[in-house]
């Protein structure tokens, strides 16, 4: 294991747009006896409701969003680029077919019961504030609809999670 130390978020200096878009990031989210991570390249960080906060974007079948739905609390890892064949790996297989941990090498640890992967260079440890399914309703622009859920994923939409950060850790 890794030795961390707590980050003070206000001394975070990154840029979401790279970090979480082209080099994306891990969320999981379970408990000592079973947890799942998947890939995000979709989210944010900022402030809501006067609190420091993550914000995930989940589509309805993934596995991982069963353990998100079922526990308090989730964690954003970020990683050195060397983890991108990893990172990869996570966003196309999936945990109910087999075991990503064992097969990829990457490693579950925990902080305060919350699980994060233990070979990322900082991670965001949250507490669940709202989640909120987005419907096709919600689409102001017509194109959304065409470019993201048609298809093989027609209906499969977000979950939109918010997270209090409540601790960075960093190595």
């Amino acid at each position: 294991m890794h030795q961390f130390q707590p980050y003070p978020v206000d001394l975070l200096e990154l840029n979401p747009f790279t970090k979480i878009s082209s080099e994306w990031m891990l969320i999981t989210a379970g408990n000592q006896e079973k947890s799942n991570a998947m890939t995000a390249s979709w989210g944010g960080l900022g402030v809501l409701w006067g609190k420091n906060v993550a914000f995930i974007f989940v589509r309805k079948n993934r596995y991982t969003k069963e353990f998100i739905d079922k526990e308090a609390y989730f964690s954003c890892s970020f990683f050195d680029k060397k983890y991108k064949n990893d990172l990869k790996y996570f966003g196309v297989v999936s945990g109910r077919q087999e075991d990503k941990f064992k097969i990829s090498g990457l490693t579950v640890n925990f902080k305060d019961n919350i699980p994060y992967i233990d070979e990322g260079n900082f991670i965001c440890l949250c507490k669940k504030m709202a989640a909120v399914p987005i419907t096709e309703a919600h689409f102001l622009d017509p194109e959304i609809k065409e470019k993201w859920y048609s298809g093989k994923d027609e209906g499969n939409l977000h979950t939109l999670y918010v997270g209090e950060i409540l601790n960075v850790l960093a190595r």
